[in-house]
């Protein structure tokens, strides 16, 4: 069976798994986690197949289209629902079913005794799914059809813990501020169509040259506001804090694997339309390199041990967006970030979600203290993710998180200066806020809780660590051997070397000596003080970290209040003035029939005088003017 028949197979298996799981109910409470395990691994099973077949393929050969019916068959827009798999998507469909089941895995362990767990990995299954309509579809239709799946699958994900309103609140919360960027995505669908006549990939990027660039440059912002919903970018960042209510794996699986990657995706596969609006595009980019510094500062402040990692995620995918936002010189390294982000990132949080396992969910860090002594395997995987992520030779991070910054300064001009300066510092304050974490978790004196015993995660919770360590440390260097990946993504993206301002060792040993400045800023706060069991006031900056830049207070005076201020307008609007003149009207009307209506008596008396009268005065009136 070859890779076109599978297609179908790698949506389909964890969608079924989840229409499965929903409807049986109940009876597979016992069982159901294994079945929506089996299907992840069988999605990942057929993407490996499909992955080793498409190796044996030209590269001009490989992208594989399979249609099953006409969609949207009216006058004037057909659509398919149609999937695709080329190089860009393969690595998508790879990373998601990969980590994916890893989490999946994971999963077993840590929601053991769980009255949920069924409904659970239904939810997960779902969310599998939904990802892979959206990395794997033909058109923008479907991709939309997958990218509100993701939507619903992460409200679903996040509120599971319904049951504390904060985990309702936080559900509300990413699922409104989602609906906000997808209504961007939306809109540039409907530009799509006026202008183009279709929102197939295939005609829509063919014709793009010769579409005015107002319009191109309408379109990529439209699709920029829609990434950053997705990708939790500045300024529909809110979201993903709050999302940390939801069990760890959701985070896991939300922040490495599948959600806040579909920006990106999304900025990449319509590369052919950023490439010509260069103003879109720079939008792209500045959106990127605001969010990376936004969300460092952040994460420098935060003691909850997730929500300091959701920050880094925030900052991680700004490093993704002012890649993809440099055009040709940076699409392939973005996806090299995101691949390895994918590894590191979801480590760190399995890692994370180990100790919370082991401190009886407890995620103040400041709680935390000494548990690498009584936590090996944890200690020793999230350990390396922490390498991974702050880029130190040979691990992950350094060879795609460092190829990042080198495209940003070979971008030329004072755009490539500032983001590349600004890339730079993000590594520099990265490496001060895990080093941070790293030493307030493992290191130092016991804080612990009284009645806390930590102890390591059952092998179900440790395997996939382990794996995903692996990962962490040799995924940057295999992607990047021999240009390994921007080779094979080139017949989609593209590939084009910027001039470099500095060379490329001058520009690593720039790197690695802020990246040493952080850790040592880390090392000297937090390894060489006691840490205070409640943290201290700080200044001005760490106040507004800890509320996360007043990024909620900004929205809600932004968009919230003077929204509710158009909406109480527009309702005084209707009540006073369409309904007023409608009612009005009515009343006018009412009256007058009320009184005309007292003429008509019933009594033929009165119709008889009514007549006579009548006939008296019209007798007169002849009279009248006989006379005169």
């Amino acid at each position: 069976m070859d890779a076109q028949m599978m297609l179908w197979l790698l949506p389909a298996l964890p969608l079924g798994g989840a229409v499965f799981l929903l409807l049986v109910g109940r009876f597979s409470d016992k069982w159901g986690h294994y079945v929506g395990t089996l299907m992840a691994l069988g999605s990942f099973a057929i993407a490996a197949w499909a992955f080793v077949e498409m190796l044996g393929r030209a590269d001009s050969d490989r992208a594989i289209h399979q249609s099953f019916f006409s969609w949207v068959p009216v006058t004037g827009l057909q659509v398919d629902a149609a999937l695709q798999l080329d190089q860009l998507s393969m690595c998508f469909a790879l990373l998601i079913t990969g980590v994916g089941s890893l989490i999946h895995i994971y999963s077993i362990g840590y929601m053991k005794g769980d009255p949920g767990q069924r409904r659970f990995f239904a939810y997960l299954n779902l969310f599998l799914a939904a990802m892979l309509v959206l990395v794997l579809a033909d058109n923008y239709l479907v991709l939309y059809l997958g990218w509100e799946g993701v939507g619903l699958a992460s409200y679903l994900l996040i509120g599971f813990w319904h049951h504390k309103p904060s985990a309702a609140a936080a559900a509300k919360k990413a699922f409104i501020v989602n609906r906000v960027g997808d209504m961007g995505l939306a809109i540039a669908l409907m530009i799509m169509f006026a202008t183009f006549g279709s929102i197939d990939f295939q005609t829509v990027f063919g014709a793009a040259d010769a579409a005015g660039e107002g319009t191109l440059t309408l379109i990529g912002l439209m699709l920029l506001l829609g990434a950053c919903g997705k990708s939790a970018q500045v300024p529909l960042q809110s979201w993903l804090g709050d999302a940390m209510e939801g069990p760890t794996p959701v985070s896991a699986l939300i922040h490495a694997a599948t959600m806040v990657t579909a920006g990106v995706y999304l900025i990449a596969r319509s590369n052919p339309i950023f490439d010509l609006a260069p103003a879109a595009q720079a939008a792209v980019m500045a959106v990127g390199a605001v969010t990376l510094l936004y969300g460092a500062i952040i994460g420098c402040a935060k003691d909850d041990i997730k929500k300091a990692l959701a920050a880094s995620t925030m900052s991680q995918i700004g490093y993704m967006m002012l890649a993809v936002g440099l055009g040709p010189i940076g699409y392939a390294v973005a996806i090299m970030h995101l691949l390895t982000h994918g590894f590191f990132k979801a480590g760190l949080f399995l890692g994370a979600g180990s100790v919370m396992h082991a401190m009886n969910d407890e995620t103040d860090m400041r709680r935390y203290g000494g548990l690498r002594k009584v936590m090996p395997i944890t200690y020793v995987t999230f350990g390396l993710g922490y390498l991974a992520i702050i880029g130190i030779p040979p691990f992950a991070g350094f060879f795609s998180k460092d190829r990042i910054i080198e495209a940003a300064f070979a971008s030329g001009g004072w755009g490539g200066w500032v983001t590349g300066i600004a890339a730079l510092i993000g590594a520099g304050v990265t490496a001060f806020y895990m080093t941070r974490v790293m030493l307030l978790t493992f290191f130092g004196e016991k804080r612990w809780r009284e009645g806390t015993h930590p102890h390591e995660a059952p092998a179900s919770m440790t395997g996939p660590m382990i794996l995903l360590a692996f990962g962490s440390v040799f995924a940057g260097g295999a992607l990047a051997f021999g240009s390994s990946l921007v080779n094979w993504l080139e017949p989609v993206v593209g590939a084009h070397h910027g001039e470099a301002v500095l060379p490329a060792w001058m520009i690593t040993l720039f790197i690695l000596a802020v990246v040493a400045s952080g850790i040592w800023v880390a090392y000297d706060q937090y390894a060489k003080r006691d840490v205070p069991m409640e943290a201290p006031a700080g200044n001005v900056l760490t106040v507004a970290a800890r509320r996360d830049l007043y990024g909620d207070a900004l929205n809600e005076a932004a968009f919230m209040r003077p929204g509710q201020h158009v909406t109480r307008s527009l309702v005084f609007l209707d009540n006073r003035g369409i309904d007023g003149l409608v009612n009005t009207t009515a009343a006018v009307i009412g009256g007058l029939s009320a009184r005309v209506r007292r003429v008509q008596s019933g009594f033929v008396r009165s119709y008889a005088l009514s007549m006579f009268t009548g006939a008296a005065l019209v007798a007169a009136a002849l009279l009248a003017v006989r006379m005169f």
